[in-house]
């Protein structure tokens, strides 16, 4: 690639930019190590084998890092991300991926980035190629954190697509927008039922199957450990939220998320006496969650009220790994899943919420959310209001994909 810089102001439509600053992502992976509590013992020799699908973005991003800090991991990252070209920035994920490499040749971590499609089967012959070439054919932790509009099933070639619906009614919520001028508007918008094969879709995009499908691969190849453990990353929220979430069709993708975690547990009980587990997190700013009708009103009426309590995805995904690799006892709830949405739920939060919420308009939503911290949060995704960034300076985009030796 040639030595391109630019200058890079952000370019938005809503919550969408155009480009991304690759210092700016640089530097908010680096503040995402910091901020990720160390272990109480220092780790030495070959830490555990472990593959994160989805790990550029959101809680992919945080399971990557937290796996590096906490758990020492080593193995393989699956992503998606577009490369830079003339016109445009690469997208975030291309560039925080460059930095999580950059981390984790630091800390002596033999971590190998990898960008396709997760839900192919080249993707998955590749990884487990990878896992019986370099890794001594072991795999011990799998963390799927996968978040996409659609999905090609292999087997057939029918691809997907995943809706943003409710299920039997129109859904009609309130909504946070900001104009060109970043000035926050409150909105009701009305979003249509569900129809034909939608939740089908939704499912067969966003649920288990292709979960499981990588777990098949990966026994099949013989490449599961004993006590191999997986968690799939999943999200219930507010019941303000209900209607167009848990209840809607990305709800019902969740549900089959969970139940074939209680399927795939009792299979790799007996195969490696292993686990299989959902992690329910809190809410958090990601560029998946700000698609969503009412997640941003959520999110930052819940900022506005619990403040420095609103816990980041690095330090969810740092106990779930605590969890996971036995440094802290695993806390299921009666569902079988991973609670770390605790500080989320509780029930002088959500009325609290549910108060400012009734009472949320363009007018009050100033005195009622934390806007500042909301907006800041939605750049930071593309690297933009990051501290300690020079945004004036030119800053080479053309950066490329994280090699690795063979």
């Amino acid at each position: 690639m040639s030595e391109r810089k630019r200058v890079l102001t952000p370019r938005n439509r809503g919550f969408l930019f155009l480009d991304s600053h690759p210092a700016g992502c640089r530097q908010l992976v680096a503040d995402m190590w910091q901020a990720c509590p160390a272990p109480a013992g220092v780790s030495e020799g070959d830490g555990p084998v472990a593959l994160v699908i989805g790990s550029s973005a959101g809680y992919g991003l945080a399971a990557t890092l937290a796996g590096l800090k906490r758990a020492g991991i080593r193995g393989i990252a699956v992503s998606f991300e577009k490369a830079p070209t003339v016109r445009r920035t690469a997208t975030a994920g291309w560039y925080r991926t460059g930095a999580t490499a950059d981390i984790a040749r630091t800390a002596g971590r033999d971590l190998i980035f990898l960008n396709g499609d997760a839900f192919s089967d080249s993707m998955k012959d590749q990884v487990a190629d990878l896992i019986e070439q370099r890794f001594g054919s072991r795999l011990d932790y799998l963390i799927y954190s996968v978040a996409s509009p659609r999905r090609t099933d292999p087997d057939t070639g029918t691809t997907y697509a995943s809706v943003l619906k409710p299920i039997g009614r129109a859904s009609r919520t309130k909504t946070l927008v900001f104009d060109e001028e970043g000035v926050p508007e409150v909105r009701e918008v009305e979003t249509e039922p569900a129809e034909g094969d939608d939740v089908e879709q939704t499912v067969a995009v966003m649920g288990g199957a292709d979960w499981e499908r990588w777990i098949d691969h990966l026994a099949g190849r013989g490449l599961l450990a004993d006590k191999f453990a997986t968690a799939a990353l999943s999200y219930i929220g507010s019941p303000l939220t209900a209607a167009i979430y848990r209840q809607g069709t990305i709800g019902a993708a969740k549900a089959h998320l969970e139940a074939t975690a209680r399927t795939l547990n009792e299979r790799l009980d007996k195969m490696v006496g292993g686990r299989a587990v959902t992690s329910v997190n809190g809410a958090a700013v990601t560029q998946s969650s700000t698609a969503i009708p009412g997640i941003a009103l959520y999110t930052g009426l819940l900022r506005g009220i619990v403040g420095q309590g609103l816990v980041p995805p690095i330090h969810q995904l740092a106990a779930l790994w605590d969890q996971l690799t036995g440094a802290a006892p695993l806390a299921l709830d009666d569902e079988g899943r991973i609670r770390l949405d605790a500080f989320e739920l509780t029930d002088d939060v959500q009325a609290a919420v549910a108060e400012r919420w009734e009472t949320a308009t363009t007018a009050t939503i100033a005195n009622l959310a934390d806007l500042d911290w909301f907006r800041a949060e939605v750049r930071r995704l593309y690297g933009f209001s990051v501290s300690g960034v020079d945004y004036t300076a030119p800053v080479a985009t053309d950066v490329p994909w994280p090699g690795h030796t063979p």
